[in-house]
């Protein structure tokens, strides 16, 4: 699965749910609530006033590390 700004915050969970660590410690304590699954990471970003890009990267660079493991 490639997973971009647009990917909703669900599919990502669902795709791998330590990704829910990376996006706690970015500042979105909410990733557990029901209407944020339908978001995308670029508009959960917006509403906690974190920047999309740099999140990406957190994202990217886990799932970078995750693949280099097995």
């Amino acid at each position: 699965m490639e997973i971009t700004k647009k990917t909703t915050m669900g599919e990502m969970l669902e795709y791998d749910i330590n990704i829910a660590y990376i996006l706690m410690n970015a500042g979105m304590h909410c990733v557990g609530c029901p209407s944020s699954v339908g978001e995308s990471l670029e508009e959960a970003c917006m509403v906690h006033g974190l920047d999309a890009d740099e999140v990406m990267g957190m994202i990217q660079n886990y799932l970078e590390e995750k693949e280099q493991i097995h």
